[in-house]
């Protein structure tokens, strides 16, 4: 029996603990992002440190969204030539700043330049932690560390709605701020990955990371491996010009794609960012901040399955059951807000009425099935889809389009909310759904248990298949559009 068996599950701690580390980046961005559900009632209220307009809340709450569009860019540029790690650690600059401008502003332009900050920040953790997690992780763990992304950004939504209503503006803005520090703490011990350490050259600096994070002496025939698919990527010259023109590569962009739009089509952000503004409208017993803290503690209880269920039960059955869950709780709130502002003798304003619960029971249902695949599935499959060699392109086209689409979901949501009622939103958000999950039945193949390499296989093969018209390969056969 090997070392590596005889140590058991204790063989991955170390991938987990530079897992951890370096998703603490992500606590440290997403807080930016939960910033604005206690921040705004405070920003709109009578005693306001800087008064605000709805329309000028909106761009606080959306600007996070455009400054996150520079961060995927940034990664692209300087990820493959500086690597993953120093580049990581640079997304804290941006972090710190924006809650500097946060604790010393004066008026809103101050708060709206702390939001593109926190957006280069955000959008350049997400870009690069799915690609470090899947450059250290092995096989077995690959989608439970993946799964580590959405787990610590609900640890950063509850971290915000539980401090932010009991603290002052500023005094939140000062505990913010501990929390990218922190992670440049813990991260700035952790590994290169080895891949990129092969990329550059250093084939014994990448040996050395690969055996300590293996925790074992045998690891030359995955540096084999390794080296194989490095030299392969070298070869084949301009990343983006292989993801955007190689049949193969268009096939996984259209999947990471799908995943991207349905992912903020549901509504995810414009929900979590006006989470307390929508609750204030409810006829129940609690608080909106109250209802806030519940809505936090029930999404990291909910991504908290996945973690051990994206590895055994697989990609697809998770985001089929997600989609499922997330159109009947967004179609409950739906019907919930078309009859309260439609209407005027079917709903009772009397606080603790029964039907009180009714909209907030349906966001919770959309958050705990949102959280067990579309919040966690994405970027288990960001990180297995793409070859090594294009893995930063691919990052960077899905970072730019993702926030794009979430800029405009946000923005419009207080738009059409105020212009046409908030249950046109639901239904959008509802109807956005039901089309994701059509098309996720579909288009998404299963990834789970398949090595990198076995996965390029497939995706070659569809992509051969496609051109020639011979039948699918593995993992595409009943998904008609990858056909």
């Amino acid at each position: 029996m090997s070392s590596a068996k005889q140590m058991g599950r204790g063989q991955y701690r170390n991938e987990y603990i530079a897992a951890l580390a370096a998703t603490s980046s992500l606590v440290a961005s997403v807080a930016c992002a939960g910033w604005s559900s206690p921040a705004l009632p405070v920003l709109r209220g009578p005693n306001s440190p800087i008064p605000i307009t709805p329309d000028e809340g909106s761009w606080v709450v959306s600007l996070l969204s455009i400054g996150s569009l520079f961060g995927p860019i940034i990664c692209g540029l300087f990820v493959d030539r500086y690597g993953r790690k120093p580049v990581l650690l640079v997304s804290a600059v941006p972090l710190v700043a924006g809650w500097l401008f946060i604790v010393f502003a004066e008026s809103v332009g101050m708060l709206y330049t702390a939001r593109l900050l926190h957006g280069i920040g955000y959008g350049l953790a997400y870009s690069l932690t799915p690609i470090y997690l899947g450059e250290i992780s092995s096989n077995a763990v690959r989608g439970s560390t993946g799964v580590l992304v959405t787990v610590m950004a609900k640890l950063a939504f509850l971290f915000e709605y539980s401090v932010g209503p009991y603290v002052g503006f500023r005094a939140l803005a000062w505990i913010s701020l501990a929390l990218p520090v922190g992670f440049v703490v813990l991260f700035f011990w952790m590994p290169e990955t080895p891949y990129y350490l092969l990329a550059r050259g250093n084939k014994k600096a990448a040996a050395d990371s690969l055996r300590w994070l293996r925790r074992s002496s045998t690891i030359d025939e995955e540096l084999g491996r390794m080296e194989k698919l490095v030299l392969e990527s070298k070869q084949r010259g301009n990343p983006l010009k292989q993801l955007l023109l190689t049949s193969t590569n268009k096939k996984s962009l259209v999947i990471i794609l799908l995943l991207s739009f349905g992912m903020q089509l549901t509504g995810i952000n414009a929900i979590l960012g006006y989470s307390q503004t929508i609750f204030s409208r409810l006829a129940l017993p609690l608080t909106a901040a109250e209802l806030s803290i519940v809505l936090a503690l029930v999404q990291l209880g909910s991504v908290m399955l996945p973690t051990f269920l994206v590895d055994r039960a697989g990609r697809r059955p998770l985001l089929l059951a997600s989609t499922g869950g997330s159109f009947i709780g967004l179609a409950m709130c739906a019907v919930y807000f078309t009859l309260d502002e439609t209407t005027t003798d079917v709903l009772s304003p009397e606080p603790g009425a029964a039907h009180g619960w009714i909209p907030f029971a349906g966001v919770l249902l959309f958050i705990i099935s949102f959280a067990i695949g579309l919040a966690t599935v994405p970027f288990a499959i960001l990180g297995e889809v793409f070859p090594k060699h294009i893995k930063a392109a691919a990052n960077s086209v899905f970072g730019v389009i993702t926030s794009a689409v979430v800029f405009s979901v946000v923005k419009l949501f207080q738009v059409i909310s105020d212009g046409a009622g908030t249950y046109v939103s639901f239904w959008i958000f509802t109807g956005c759904t039901a089309t994701t999950g059509v098309l996720i039945y579909l288009i998404i193949p299963e990834t789970k248990g398949q090595s990198f390499e076995r996965i390029q296989e497939i995706m070659m093969r569809r992509g051969r298949s496609n051109e020639t018209g011979r039948e699918c390969g593995d993992g595409a056969k009943g998904r008609p559009l990858l056909c």
